[in-house]
């Protein structure tokens, strides 16, 4: 069952980095190609920081934090997910997101970004962001849905 959790990390890797290449392959800098005008769009963006152009050209840092957390997801897996499927995918996608934008760290000095979203509801146009990024987003949702769910659980034995 390990190697299924290990199957969805790879995928994300994969169809990030595939992603990324086909954005720089085949789209100038700030090309914008509208999907779903104005909702959503392509947009070859380059991030040379960390969420939201925070800590612009700090790679070493981005270096050295990416190993860290890898290296804590890793453990954490192993030993706190096992008979927590929600927990498994939860750090199977943060394991994918962060090895998928550390390899454009490593071998072009930025992240890609490419997807262009605005939230109608509230009129706001989300950063720019790519595939790694939408894993870690939905990792950290179901790892907030997991840790509620858990408390909740232990609630009810203590009761």
């Amino acid at each position: 069952m390990v190697f299924l959790y290990y199957v969805l990390a790879a995928s994300v890797i994969i169809v990030d980095q595939l992603t990324k290449w086909l954005v720089v392959k085949n789209m100038e800098l700030g090309e914008r190609v509208v999907i779903a005008d104005p909702y959503l769009a392509l947009l070859s963006h380059r991030n040379k920081g960390a969420a939201w152009g925070m800590l612009q050209g700090q790679m070493w840092l981005f270096y050295i934090v990416t190993v860290i957390v890898i290296i804590g997801i890793l453990y954490f897996f192993h030993k706190e997910s096992k008979d927590h499927p929600l927990l498994s995918v939860s750090l199977m996608l943060l394991l994918g997101g962060a090895i998928g934008n550390f390899i454009d760290r490593l071998w072009r000095k930025e992240v890609v970004d490419f997807a262009d979203v605005l939230i109608p509801i509230i009129n706001y146009d989300f950063p720019i962001f790519n595939v790694a990024d939408a894993a870690l987003t939905f990792g950290v949702i179901l790892m907030i849905i997991h840790v509620l769910l858990d408390e909740k659980k232990n609630k009810k034995k203590v009761s």
